[in-house]
């Protein structure tokens, strides 16, 4: 019996020195955090942005209707290439062309009326020459008359018929002159009314033009929305006229794109980029940045904000075109497209992974322990409150976690340079975001690298 008690008793003693030392491990792991780690490395580093948009030529045009009319002729067809000075389209101009007869007739109506007119002044002017002829003469015989007069040669009678001859001819004289600016005033209106007939002839011709459409360059018809015997009308005010085609100049391929606005700061005019087609897949076109925006666009509606009246708190956008190097053969406007943008490149930089970087705030990385000898002896008041954020990392230093305030540089795809901070090898806390976003400084760590396994769908 005794044996038995023996027995009981040690194995009880057993028993509790196990919970004993179970209790103890459990306390020991209870505050322990399990984390992913990597290492910080040197590496070739590019930071890039990444844009989508679509494809367009440099140079096109949308071919819109000049006039009011029938299209008689369409002489070209979608995806049809053409050559400067081609002929596109003919409205009707039957009026036109009329309008224009009837004012090349006019024309001629009134360059005779200013044939005529010059023919009257001829008439005139030679009308006041011989009037001035005779009154020079008259003027001789009235003056011979006086004398003859005063010497009682000439009867009264024929001083008075030599006196009113005289007169007389010096009222042909005026009338002539007065004829010869009448002359001038109808030449210079014949003049003025072939002015007005050679004006509404270049009206006339204009508008006769306008029913005929030419290729203003060589190009490619990307579009033709219209038929022939459709009726095609020009813009008034705000309501836009007909669109014929649109001609485009396939030579200089581009992709237009929209770049976030907190990323437009780091692109610049010629950088390099590669271009993404959705309809060529696995292939990237070379390209460079040739135009940039000023102007901020609204995302959601595409209007620049320069034609709001009212501000927008909506993410915005900013245009950016780049040009491809060696354009694939077959590109169609439209084609949807995604630019990445090469905005730095650095060689054999310190790098660790983005998700590795955190901030916290200064009264956040003060420890547990430090905090107990600030309140036993009060240091003087710092100037700051303890709320401004600081960015660093999270390092393993003897099991654990240390935290690292560093400066970043460019950030590439998955990792970012660090100018200051850290050291090659150093241990990086990178996982889970849940962990980094509640860790705190000191706290102990065990690290755990391997692939979680992916759970099996039943």
């Amino acid at each position: 019996m005794r044996t038995g008690r023996k027995l009981a008793v040690g194995a009880g003693a057993v028993l509790l020195l196990f919970a004993i030392v179970a209790f103890t491990v459990y306390q020991s792991h209870k505050n322990v955090v399990t984390v992913e780690t990597s290492r910080a490395q040197r590496q070739d580093l590019t930071s890039m942005v990444s844009a989508s948009g679509e494809i367009k030529p440099k140079t096109y045009v949308n071919i819109g209707a000049n006039a009011f009319g029938k299209i008689t002729n369409l002489f070209v067809k979608e995806g049809e290439r053409v050559k400067k000075g081609q002929m596109l389209a003919r409205l009707e101009e039957v009026q036109a062309e009329a309008d224009l007869n009837a004012t090349k007739a006019t024309l001629e109506a009134a360059r005779a009326d200013a044939l005529a007119a010059e023919a009257a002044l001829n008439t005139a002017l030679a009308d006041l020459n011989r009037a001035q002829s005779d009154a020079e003469r008259s003027a001789l015989d009235w003056s011979r008359a006086e004398g003859l007069f005063k010497d009682a040669l000439i009867s009264q009678q024929e001083y008075d018929s030599r006196k009113a001859a005289h007169q007389a001819t010096v009222a042909g004289l005026a009338q002539a002159e007065a004829r010869v600016e009448q002359a001038k005033a109808q030449r210079e209106s014949a003049n003025r009314r072939v002015s007005q007939a050679n004006a509404n002839l270049t009206h006339a011709a204009d508008v006769l033009n306008k029913t005929i459409y030419q290729a203003p360059f060589d190009g490619v018809i990307t579009s033709l929305p219209v038929r022939e015997g459709e009726t095609v009308v020009i813009g008034i005010q705000n309501s836009p006229g007909s669109v014929l085609m649109t001609l485009a100049d396939m030579s200089v391929i581009t992709a237009e794109v929209r770049v976030d606005e907190t990323d437009i700061v780091n692109v610049q005019l010629g950088e390099s980029a590669e271009v993404s087609i959705d309809a060529i897949p696995r292939k990237t076109f070379k390209a460079v940045v040739t135009e940039m925006g000023n102007n901020a666009m609204v995302r959601s509606t595409g209007v620049s904000t320069s034609q709001q009246t009212t501000g927008s708190e909506e993410a915005k956008d900013f245009r950016v075109v780049v040009t491809l190097q060696d354009p694939p053969e077959g590109l169609r406007p439209g084609l949807s497209a995604t630019a990445k943008i090469t905005t730095a490149t650095r060689s054999q930089v310190l790098t660790i992974p983005i998700q590795a970087l955190t901030v916290r705030r200064q009264e956040d990385l003060v420890r547990r322990e430090e905090r107990d000898s600030v309140q036993a002896a009060p240091p003087p008041k710092p100037a700051s409150d303890g709320k401004a954020e600081i960015q660093g990392v999270f390092v393993v230093r003897n099991h654990q976690a240390e935290f690292l305030p560093v400066d970043t540089g460019i950030a590439g795809t998955t990792d970012i340079e660090i100018v200051r901070g850290l050291n090659v090898g150093d241990e990086i806390i990178i996982g889970s975001y849940k962990v980094l976003r509640t860790l705190r400084p000191g706290a102990s760590v065990k690290v755990d690298n391997s692939t979680p396994k992916k759970t099996e769908e039943t």
